[in-house]
């Protein structure tokens, strides 16, 4: 496992720090020990199955509950009969046409390429001799023609074993109710999923699940989520633990915003940090130690915590447990501290619930929350565009935001599911370059902190769909519109977020554009940080 190492951001005299996880586990983080072992040949399927059920929430990596589900029955789905699916055993990859290397599975090919060009011809009428075979084609055959060559172009596509080409051709199917070519696809891609896999296959098989439960909810509410036997909250947050240490992507989104609050309050005698996604409170270490460095000594902190019902089940608690951490850490720096918890979702905060006080300087924070707070097209109150006229009203010294970079919130099912498959097709392949396939910490990760952001995103419509992001430009109108204006990110912080990454194995990508810092995934951009005042 990659572990993080110190960067230092220098404020006069004074230094800003990402805290090593393991020096934090006395007051944030359980120990990892309580995950499970398994023997080689287990896996994830051994404990749940695909249900219907009601979810009200679903939360970015850091708060995701457990996702996909599965059973100790590993037998295969042949057909779609119940509400109830399974997944293949992890080792059963199988190409049922068989390899590249195969010379009948190429024969194969030239076969179906034949019939499929020898169809088209004689729909389209550009080849004689096929014209005098078939004679005048009338309107009804053309149609015969089109779905014939349509049939065999999507046999070509399961014999050329392309899983993601099945998983989108599954999709576009399912776009226009073509329910047998979705029930053939489904049937066919569950064959080369595996939990254990590529990344492909990893990602393609919670992906067929997705595809599963919102075909089953097509004519009701088009919602099906997947129920569980959740882990206890320690060993959620171990999952956290992990993805924290072995991807970079919460150290930049925290080191970039924390950055920019403390250059705005460097000369604030007393501050009060308002944190719209709290979690377990671990951004704000970093920042209490840089900020009792200071020179002329610390400021007064006062952070006010709005929780989640989810936050508080990876906890093990309400937010009592955050506040008595981070008031440990700051009087071991003496720096004095007080903690508002706010015990309602963001969608529901009102200026009366953040107790602000005249002599104060604010700042606000908007962490990976933003794109689960609804706009106009789910809610009449446009939740989203009135947290932003809430956080003006305030007149804060800064407001950070981070956030995943992609577009799904107003995005029609086809496009949204081709956004997904990209975006978390990139961070499973990240995942593959830290962590062995088999490891056991990889498979928790991935089902209990990214699959259920990936069935959410692809089973859920309207109201039930909490995962609605939007790119950066986006996010830019909204800030904009609400009387916002762009704060320069300090070059210091840019320098270290740059040397944080040599410490991760990988192809990860960091631009500085417009003001704002973009991390990815070899070609993928994935999270985007920026400020404004």
């Amino acid at each position: 496992m990659q572990t993080s190492q110190n960067h230092k951001i220098s404020y006069g005299s004074g230094g800003f720090y990402v805290e090593p996880v393991e020096n934090l586990e006395s007051y944030c983080l359980p120990s990892s020990e309580n995950i499970d072992n398994y023997s080689s040949g287990q896996t994830l399927e051994q404990y749940c199955t695909l249900e219907s059920a009601s979810t009200s929430n679903s939360f970015p990596y850091q708060n995701s509950p457990p996702a996909l589900s599965f059973s100790s029955n590993n037998s295969p789905l042949s057909k779609l009969e119940s509400n109830s699916y399974v997944l293949r055993p992890q080792n059963s990859l199988e190409i049922a046409s068989g390899s590249p290397e195969d010379d009948s599975y190429l024969t194969h090919l030239d076969d179906l390429t034949h019939k499929i060009n020898e169809l088209e011809s004689a729909m389209l009428g550009t080849n004689a001799d096929m014209l005098d075979i078939y004679g005048p084609i009338m309107p009804e055959e053309a149609d015969s023609f089109l779905l014939e060559a349509e049939k065999w172009k999507k046999m070509d596509v399961v014999s050329r074993g392309d899983l993601k080409e099945m998983l989108y051709t599954c999709a576009k199917a399912m776009a226009v109710n073509d329910m047998e070519t979705t029930e053939w696809m489904i049937s066919e891609s569950r064959k080369m999923v595996s939990i254990s896999g590529n990344p492909i296959q990893r990602l393609g098989a919670y992906v067929v699940e997705s595809l599963v439960a919102r075909m089953a909810a097509t004519g009701s509410t088009i919602y099906k989520s997947l129920k569980c036997s959740e882990p206890t909250g320690n060993e959620l947050l171990s999952y956290m633990h992990v993805l924290y240490e072995v991807c970079p992507y919460f150290k930049f989104g925290y080191m970039s915003a924390n950055g920019a609050i403390a250059e705005a309050l460097k000369e604030e005698r007393e501050v009060h940090i308002i944190d719209f996604q709290i979690s377990q409170g671990t951004q704000w270490v970093s920042l209490i130690q840089a900020l009792a460095r200071r020179p002329g000594g610390p400021p007064k902190i006062r952070i006010s915590g709005v929780d989640d019902s989810f936050s508080s089940y990876a906890r093990g608690g309400g937010l009592d447990i955050v506040g008595k951490r981070l008031s440990a850490l700051a009087q071991s720096c003496n720096v004095p501290f007080e903690f508002n918890a706010v015990r309602v979702p963001a969608s529901q905060v009102q200026l009366k619930d953040l107790e602000l006080r005249p002599y104060e300087a604010v700042a606000v924070n908007f962490a990976l929350i933003l794109h689960h707070v609804p706009d106009e097209t789910v809610n009449s109150h446009n939740h989203r565009d009135r947290l932003l006229r809430l956080a003006k009203q305030l007149s804060p010294k800064v407001v950070t935001l981070v956030e995943q970079e992609f577009n799904t919130n107003h995005a029609p099912f086809l496009q949204r599911f081709v956004e997904t498959m990209n975006y978390y097709f990139s961070v499973f392949d990240s995942i593959d370059a830290a962590l062995p396939r088999e490891h056991k910490e990889r498979i928790n990760v991935e089902q209990h902190c990214l699959a259920r952001e990936v069935v959410n995103l692809i089973a859920c419509e309207g109201a039930e769909r909490v995962e609605r992001h939007e790119l950066l430009n986006k996010w830019r109108m909204r800030f904009t519109m609400s009387g916002f204006t762009p704060y320069p990110l300090n070059s210091v912080i840019n320098a270290s977020i740059k040397d944080l990454l040599l410490s991760y194995h990988g192809h990860y990508t960091l631009e500085e554009k417009d003001g704002a810092l973009f991390l990815g995934w070899k070609n993928q951009v994935l999270i985007a940080s920026c400020a404004w005042r």
